[in-house]
């Protein structure tokens, strides 16, 4: 089952909510605070039938006219009284709740930013995007009415249970028979609540993946006519949400009804052995009003424990979502924290592939690796393609530079240092990187590019676009200020591919990683941005993912990758003479020849040996 659709944890509602600690703590005050002002409203509620008593027995009964006007103005007094301090409860949760809600969405986001790549590769984005919006919502509605209404209710039914007992013991015991029952039914509510109240917040967050998919997808969609068969998908996703939020409607009206039947019989009960007392002269017909009012402001605390209850529990479920993405642990960003930093002394541009080897996270134990043994030189300033066929792991190889996985074993060295001794703020101030699918946001140009340097200004951004022959951002409406959009879909595939170029170069990096970074160029502009790239690499130390031998010729020298090893490495005419997987894959040409076996050694050009160096 993936991660997102986890079964629910073995905790109990309590146990789970307690987790919501740490962010009420700063406004715990205010919270008793208006609870303690409910309770205060809720007790006036409790005051207004023994004024009905003092009526019945006193005005009403003596026929005296002016105290029963008296009367009526206490009862309104009371009611204005009960309507203010309600709403300050409300004023006083309002503001410390929004800022509850505004802190745990900050903390998600930022936890977001800070989990390792594997994790964002296994759970939709949508999933995420419900624990953002919905689920906190849900947690802000508990923390402002459920959570103050169970402490405010369970004091009330308490404190009104004490009167009338006070008033008609006999009476009080007939309104306590429920108590027994209505316990157990709740508790078997609550447990079939919970994994009812689970299942409907996951299908709400496959319902947002998939909204999001198709207007992400929207050029897809429509240029294959898919409307109707993602209409059905979405439509079957509803009608599951639909069907399970039934079954939820169907366990509040059972417990709805339980909680209003079995009192409203003991309230029945009550009013027939009452009105025998009355009429044998045993009990005084105000004593009897009062002891009916009392108990018919009871109702709404007890019938609100089923709504109570089922919020309580979504919220619970809400907290156990929340916390399940809170607890992964963030990439470890402490090794770097004493750690030498590389380049510390002379800079020279040096990286080291040593025995590295790579799984996926989720991979099953002893499966074949996606990269083993590779072991590799990038000599300082020098450029080196990666070639190979689809899925040989070149992607891959480069995503290991900047730590966006990490290796499984070996290691990567920059100018001597190990990058898992320097933290990634470190590493990533030195290796820059640049994707085949660019990533832009909806920001302005200018913003896009600086992002790859936190320190560069206008000159900067200006040679960035030159290099990456993106001088159209420009002619742009409002120049590098125009807004580009969601994911840049207003520019086209090369617009967003140089943009991204020029985000990777605009810091001048001392490494720079580029995932076949001209794939969506047209002929004229590749050759353009080429040949302004080699004065970049000139300059730099750079590992290239390449798949057309003219970007091919920008490197120095090439490694070959096959079935997750170094095959090979040289120049493009070495490999063109010595290599047929290389001729093949760089002429074109149909029908794939038989790869060799990857070396059980390596090759003396890919060894980090003194004599590499020297060549």
């Amino acid at each position: 089952m993936p991660k997102e659709h986890a079964e629910p944890k073995d905790r109990s509602t309590v146990q789970s909510l307690s987790r919501l600690w740490p962010y009420v703590k700063p406004v715990r005050h205010r919270l008793f605070g208006a609870a303690l002002v409910a309770v205060a409203a809720s007790c006036i509620a409790l005051v207004i039938p023994l004024v009905l008593k003092w009526m019945v027995d006193g005005p009403v009964a003596d026929r005296d006219p002016g105290g029963v006007w008296l009367g009526a103005l206490y009862l309104l007094l009371l009611g204005i009284g009960e309507a203010a301090l309600f709403g300050v409860r409300r004023w006083m949760v309002a503001r410390p709740l929004a800022g509850v809600e505004a802190a745990m969405r900050a903390d998600l986001y930022r936890h977001l930013q800070r989990l390792p790549v594997a994790f964002h590769d296994r759970w939709a984005s949508g999933q995420l995007l419900s624990r953002a919006t919905t689920d906190l919502m849900l947690l802000r509605q508990f923390l402002a009415f459920p959570l103050t209404f169970l402490v405010v209710n369970g004091v009330t039914i308490l404190i009104g249970f004490v009167i009338l007992l006070m008033q008609q013991w006999a009476l009080g015991l007939v309104l306590l028979i429920p108590v027994v029952p209505l316990m157990i039914i709740c508790s078997a509510f609550e447990t079939k609540f919970s994994v009812v109240a689970r299942k409907a917040q996951d299908q709400v967050g496959d319902l947002t993946t998939v909204v999001e998919e198709s207007v992400l997808g929207i050029r897809i969609i429509k240029g294959f006519g898919r409307h109707r068969s993602q209409a059905r998908a979405f439509r079957a996703l509803s009608q599951r949400l639909r069907t399970t939020e039934l079954g939820k409607a169907r366990l509040l009206a059972a417990i709805w009804s339980a909680v209003t039947v079995i009192p409203e019989l003991a309230i029945g009960a009550a009013l027939v052995l009452g009105t025998v007392q009355v009429a044998d002269g045993e009990l005084s017909a105000g004593t009897l009003v009062a002891f009916l009012s009392t108990a018919l402001a009871l109702r709404w605390p007890v019938e609100s424990i089923g709504f109570l209850l089922a919020m309580s529990q979504e919220s619970a479920t809400a907290t156990e979502r929340y916390f399940e993405v809170m607890d992964v642990a963030e990439e470890d960003d402490t090794s770097g924290a004493d750690g030498p930093v590389a380049g510390s002394g002379p800079a020279r541009g040096e990286m080291v592939f040593e025995g590295v080897e790579f799984r996926y996270p989720d991979a099953e134990p002893g499966s074949v690796p996606v990269l083993s043994r590779i072991d590799l030189r990038i000599r300082p300033g020098e450029t080196m393609a990666l070639v190979g066929a689809t899925g040989s792991g070149k992607t891959t190889l480069t995503a290991l530079v900047p730590r966006l996985h990490e290796v499984t074993a070996g290691r990567i060295t920059l100018d001597g240092t190990d990058i898992t001794a320097m933290s990634r703020e470190q590493l990533r101030e030195l290796v820059s990187v640049a994707f085949e699918e660019p990533t832009l946001f909806s920001a302005s140009v200018g913003e896009n590019v600086l992002m790859g340097d936190d320190g560069a200004g206008e000159e900067e951004l200006r040679r960035a676009l030159a290099i990456a022959q993106a001088d159209f951002a420009h002619e742009l409406p409002e120049g590098v200020g125009t807004q580009v959009g969601e994911q840049g879909l207003s520019l086209s595939g090369g617009q967003r591919q140089r943009l991204a170029l020029a985000r990777a170069v605009v810091g001048r990096p001392r490494f720079l990683v580029l995932d076949d970074p001209l794939s969506a160029l047209d002929v004229h502009t590749e050759a353009l941005v080429e040949a302004a790239l080699r004065q970049v690499l000139a300059e730099t130390t750079a590992i290239v993912v390449a798949h057309r031998p003219s970007t091919v010729m920008l490197a120095d020298r090439v490694a070959l990758l096959s079935q997750g090893r170094i095959a090979a490495v040289g120049t493009h005419q070495e490999l063109l003479r010595s290599s047929p997987e290389y001729a093949w894959l760089m002429s074109g040409a149909e029908g794939a020849p038989d790869a060799p076996d990857a070396p059980d050694a390596p090759a003396e050009d890919t060894f980090p040996t003194e004599k590499g160096l020297a060549r």
